[in-house]
């Protein structure tokens, strides 16, 4: 068994609960905009997260700049309601990116494990989310203390599974792959990511979501680290 020195982190969906504070972040931006009087809300935001998981892709995959995700996302889904509104779509994509990062819930036992990590390892984040906006989500929720350092897809100038995200991360920690260990919630951006570099993974899984992946590990609840870490 390897003797782990450093631990990488995902941050959406593994400690900072993404869609919990989106949905929280839309359900506002739909009041001030006086959505609710004309369209099911929640309706609305299971639309825009479909939407929105379809473009993310479309980046991930380069076939997409930030600028154009950030307006696209909210124009599609107005338009799934009979809205076709530019000005409204901007001004919600707008308050989204700002409003969104600001929301501070986390998975259970977040805070907890990284306390109990802290005094055993080095710990870092990998994250495919924009650097302005994942800053503000450690800062807001109590989370930028623990972490030396924060990679994100636009520092590298590449985005998770891409083996250049994962090894500016371990030449910023001045470590290597054997003394490393990934954990994050996605089986391709994190897991196949980590595998590429030959560095051992934690595959998070809240959801206990079927699948056929070959990981180091996997865990149902971040305390379930304290196991072997």
């Amino acid at each position: 068994m390897r003797t782990y020195r450093h631990i990488f982190f995902d941050l959406d969906r593994t400690l900072w609960d993404f869609d919990e504070n989106s949905r929280e972040a839309l359900r506002d931006i739909c009041g001030v905009n006086g959505l609710a009087e004309r369209i099911p809300v929640e309706e609305f935001i299971k639309v825009y997260q479909q939407i929105n998981e379809m473009l993310w892709k479309a980046y991930r995959m380069g076939n997409l700049n930030k600028k154009t995700l950030r307006v696209l996302r909210f124009a599609k889904a107005l338009e799934h309601f009979g809205i076709f509104d530019q000005v409204l779509g901007v001004r919600m994509g707008d308050a989204y990116v700002d409003l969104s990062p600001k929301k501070t819930a986390l998975f259970p036992n977040t805070i907890e494990i990284l306390d109990y990590l802290a005094g055993k390892y080095k710990l870092h984040i990998i994250t495919n989310g924009f650097e302005e906006v994942q800053h503000i989500k450690l800062s807001n929720s109590g989370l930028s203390p623990y972490f030396t350092n924060v990679v994100t897809s636009e520092r590298a100038a590449a985005r998770k599974p891409s083996p250049e995200v994962f090894q500016l991360a371990l030449h910023l920690a001045g470590t290597k792959a054997h003394e490393a260990i990934m954990v994050g919630d996605d089986l391709e951006a994190d897991m196949a990511g980590a595998r590429a570099v030959w560095m051992d993974h934690v595959y998070f899984n809240p959801s206990r979501a079927p699948h056929t992946e070959q990981v180091t590990r996997e865990i149902n609840d971040l305390n379930e680290l304290r196991a072997f870490l």
